[in-house]
């Protein structure tokens, strides 16, 4: 399935979790990278649907590994819940205040933001996989990405993985390719990947896909959740 999303080069976009029946849905936090686009940090908060208790996950990305650097995930769940017109985000401020040792080892700076090149306008999901085009007008490279999924239901519970094809062209036409992605991790109970925004940090030395989650909660419903595949340009 080839999609087309909204063209961008430097301007900020929100980007709002699609419409799905009740369920746990996240919010995805772009916090910024290392001057020398070495290191990646992101955020994902909610709350929890049936007790209304906010959470949070932080993640820091080594990006030439495309892994987590060692200790480099943290999760907080608050043991109340949250007040009218809140919304968790103040789960993810006590992770950052809580590991600011963390961000200073690896030189993080937030006001080092990723700029957004490709941001999904669709609504659901892709279970099948997906092509998505988009264009750095920055650096004037167009790119394919292909993302390919694949799904094991052999011992009753879903078990599923991907990888992402990119194929890199600039303006005289020369061609280059990558694969991101750890397709040897089985992640259980995930029914379905999906592209849903592609940033470049300022020196356009690597590349972050965000891919939207979509599995299956506790009680049946679909839950968001948010990861990332880090290229190294």
């Amino acid at each position: 399935m080839m999609r087309r999303g909204l063209y961008l080069s430097g301007i900020f976009a929100i980007l709002s979790a699609a419409t799905l029946p009740a369920g746990d849905v996240a919010s995805f936090v772009d916090l910024g990278f290392s001057e020398d686009g070495d290191t990646y940090i992101f955020a994902q908060y909610g709350i929890e649907e049936k007790t209304l208790f906010p959470w949070s996950n932080l993640f820091i990305v080594d990006v030439p590994q495309n892994d987590f650097v060692p200790g480099g995930r943290f999760t907080y769940t608050h043991n109340e819940p949250i007040g009218p017109v809140q919304d968790g985000a103040g789960a993810l401020m006590h992770l950052i205040s809580n590991n600011a040792v963390m961000t200073r080892r690896y030189r993080l700076d937030f006001l080092i933001k990723g700029i957004p090149v490709f941001l999904s306008l669709q609504n659901g999901q892709n279970p099948e996989g997906e092509t998505v085009e988009f264009r750095d007008f920055r650096h004037e490279l167009n790119y394919n990405a292909q993302l390919l999924p694949t799904y094991d239901n052999s011992s009753g519970i879903i078990r599923s993985s991907f990888y992402i094809d990119v194929k890199q062209t600039d303006k005289n036409g020369m061609e280059r390719r990558f694969r991101v992605g750890t397709p040897e991790i089985k992640r259980a109970n995930i029914t379905s990947y999906t592209i849903r925004r592609v940033l470049i940090n300022p020196q356009n030395t690597c590349m972050i896909f965000v891919i939207e989650m979509t599995r299956t909660g506790a009680d049946g419903a679909p839950d968001i959740r948010y990861m990332v595949e880090a290229l190294k340009m």
